[in-house]
């Protein structure tokens, strides 16, 4: 339990060194660099598996927002539809059909999958064209036909290869 206290507080200070030392050297020259977002504080996000976030929506109010936190402390049957949705939208960004609707997301997927389908079939072709050497003669259909006549002719396996499917009487296959 110590040790956790101990890494607790020197997590601490040392976040607070840093913090010092980012905020006044990120001030170059006359450039303003962006500060990088704190990961380690709570943040606020839209979920439907984790339907409390860390934070509110909102976290800096304007005068009408605080009048309303202030009457929402009252009773609630006081409060109209409209009220009660704009204290709903101080917590929360969006509502659970809203998060649930339909995005056009998968627009985007299906195109670069087929955007790289198509760049595939170019790399491909561009392989066939250029980098590949051409076929050989031994793929074309006279050569095989010629082949398969000198494998009869010699008559290769005639016990239960193709020889002895063919009839060398009649000159056609059994």
């Amino acid at each position: 339990m110590l040790r956790l206290t101990t890494g607790r507080v020197g997590s601490l200070l040392t976040r607070r060194v840093t913090a010092a030392v980012t905020t006044s050297s990120t001030r170059m020259a006359s450039k303003e660099v962006s500060e990088s977002v704190d990961m380690s504080q709570p943040m606020y996000w839209d979920r439907v598996d984790i339907p409390l976030p860390d934070r509110p929506y909102k976290d800096v109010l304007t005068d009408a927002d605080k009048s309303l936190k202030q009457k929402e402390k009252g009773p609630w049957g006081q409060l109209t539809k409209e009220e009660k949705i704009a204290l709903y939208r101080l917590t929360f960004c969006k509502t659970y059909p809203e998060m649930k609707q339909q995005t056009a997301e998968w627009k985007t997927v299906m195109g670069g999958i087929f955007f790289f389908l198509g760049f595939t079939g170019l790399v491909i072709w561009w392989q066939s064209v250029y980098v590949y050497p051409p076929r050989p003669r031994t793929f074309d259909d006279e050569w095989k036909s010629q082949q398969l006549k000198r494998m009869l002719d010699m008559r290769i396996n005639p016990i239960q290869g193709f020889s002895a499917k063919w009839d060398y009487e009649k000159g056609q296959w059994k």
